[in-house]
């Protein structure tokens, strides 16, 4: 026997039909999901590749529709839809030459956080305010995906998609997760404004008061949706343009991109092929400096895996380096992957002065799960034998990429350590007067990963108040200003050699001084509207006269 009709009722307070259980909410959810699906893809357009940064607020925007006014599990479905529509394109590079199960699986994993995120947002979107808790859920979910497990991946935040526009400024006052927050907080605002639109339609047919308050409601969210980003555009006003040698004295500095014999796992694979590349082309620089077609650089950079020998254990790999040095009488900056300690190697950062060889090195802090270690070898290798493609772990160093480098005081991180916040700031914090990215791209072959990279560099340029110089082995190599514009760039797998005069700065920004403290304030903002939802939930849960 079919069931009588229930008549939709109102929630009081909030104007609202209330959902009869097990029907609209099926019956709407193929509408949602596509929006959730569009709401990715949007997302997607915002990041290098397209590059079309604005999209991130409609992106937002999206899934903020998708899931308003759904219970937690439905906005869960909508946000792992929204996730796999957004990371499975944008890590793409991750399987180029691996296969579809690592990319796939990291796609997946990373997406599972955004389910988190729709879950979280569709159970405060009954809120007062919602939009300002949606815009911090955002910062909590990445500040957790950044963090676990194995110490995150935080690829692809909000942050990240904004290279240049308004919302950029605010990683100068806040960092990554204020610039996120910003642009959360537009899309939610917008969706805020197309549901009060929505209503503002329904009620002209109804009372003049239900429209006053529909229109009422519009206004404001438009409002909304055009002074965060007036904001923002304000927030440039006192930082730095994009001039390279203003801000402090200036250090010449050339960048090297050596390039590689081949893209993907075998780019070192002929015996000191990567080295001689830097070498020649070092060798090259140091004959246009002789010609006067070149200014004399203070430092050379070479990227991450310049050396494909340990220079330390080889002989002929120093001697090369050292003449490399020697003729362009510059110490030179070299990334290398050294033996030890004990069963490790390490990924270093040396630098090699002229005449005294070998001095100061940075060791990577964050080596990267699965790729430059393998945690619980056993249990991975059960879904794939591409763990065992990592044949020896690497080390994890303990001091701060600091070095001093031909006069200068460079902040050091290696490839992906750039998306990390907490490795880029103490670079800063313990002295750097500008920030060195080495990196090594040709595993990645011709995909949008190093474009991806010279994003997150290009933030961290306006978060930091410094220059970059990136240097990657097969591109894309880098000279960004502090207002993260690039200067200088190079083609995918072709040689090309920077020469700039870059300020060594001093000042710090509001974001460097504050360190986290915006981010866990952010995230405590959402984790207390998720809680103003639960807890009262859990009380009605809980039948009367049961024990407390």
């Amino acid at each position: 026997m079919r069931a009588p009709a229930v008549p939709a009722a109102r929630r009081p307070g909030t104007g609202a039909s209330a959902v009869p259980q097990g029907t609209r909410p099926r019956r709407r959810l193929p509408w949602r999901t596509a929006l959730a699906a569009a709401g990715g893809l949007l997302l997607l357009l915002a990041f290098p590749g397209y590059s079309l940064t604005l999209m991130a607020v409609p992106g937002t925007a999206a899934l903020a529709l998708a899931v308003h006014g759904q219970r937690a599990r439905a906005g869960a479905w909508l946000g792992l839809v929204f996730g796999l529509a957004f990371f499975v394109p944008l890590l793409s590079w991750s399987g180029v030459y691996v296969g579809a199960f690592p990319w796939l699986a990291l796609a997946v994993s990373q997406a599972a956080f955004s389910a988190l995120l729709g879950a979280a947002t569709a159970a405060t979107s009954r809120l007062p305010l919602w939009p300002l808790w949606t815009a911090a859920l955002w910062v909590a979910d990445e500040a957790l995906r950044g963090r676990v497990p194995f110490g995150g991946f935080p690829w692809g935040r909000l942050g990240f998609s904004q290279t240049d526009g308004p919302f950029l400024a605010l990683a100068a006052y806040g960092g990554v997760p204020l610039v996120g927050f910003a642009v959360a907080l537009t899309g939610a605002l917008l969706a805020a404004a197309v549901l009060a639109v929505t209503r503002a339609r329904r009620a002209a047919a109804g009372a003049p008061a239900g429209r006053g308050r529909a229109l009422r409601a519009v206004a404001a969210a438009g409002a909304g949706v055009l002074a965060v980003p007036l904001v923002a555009a304000l927030a440039w006003l006192p930082l730095p343009g994009s001039s390279l040698a203003g801000g402090g004295p200036t250090v010449t500095v050339a960048v090297v991109q050596g390039d590689v014999p081949e893209a993907g796992l075998e780019f070192n694979a002929r015996r000191r092929a990567v080295l001689d590349n830097h070498v020649q082309r070092t060798l090259e620089l140091a004959a246009a400096v002789a010609a006067g077609e070149e200014e004399q650089p203070d430092l050379v950079v070479w990227p991450e895996n310049s050396s494909d020998i340990d220079p330390y254990v080889n002989a002929d790999a120093a001697r090369q380096i050292s003449r490399a040095a020697e003729a362009v009488a510059a110490p030179v900056l070299v990334g290398a992957v050294l033996d030890g300690p004990g069963r490790f190697i390490s990924n270093t950062a040396i630098v090699w002065d002229p005449e005294t060889g070998p001095g100061d090195t940075y060791v990577k802090r964050h080596p990267v799960p699965l790729a430059e270690y393998v945690p619980a070898r056993d249990f991975f290798r059960l879904f794939s034998d591409k763990v065992d493609l990592v044949r020896r772990d690497f080390t994890a160093g303990t001091e701060v990429g600091v070095l001093d480098v031909g006069g200068a005081r460079v902040g050091d991180v290696i490839c992906f350590e750039v998306v990390y916040d907490s490795l880029v700031r103490d670079t800063v914090q313990a002295g750097a007067g500008m920030l060195v990215v080495q990196t090594n791209n040709a595993t990645f072959g011709f995909t949008d990963e190093s474009a991806q990279q010279v994003a997150a560099a290009q933030v961290r340029a306006v978060e930091t108040g410094r220059s970059v110089a990136l240097a990657s082995t097969s591109g894309i190599s880098a000279v960004i200003a502090p207002d993260g514009s690039l200067a200088r760039q190079s083609e995918l797998f072709t040689p090309a050699v920077f020469v700039e005069r870059i300020a060594q700065r001093e000042a710090t920004t509001l974001a460097t001084r504050v360190g986290a403290a915006p981010e866990w304030a952010l995230t405590a903002l959402g984790a207390g509207a998720v809680l103003a939802v639960a807890a009262p939930a859990l009380r009605r849960r809980v039948p009367a006269g049961s024990p407390r």
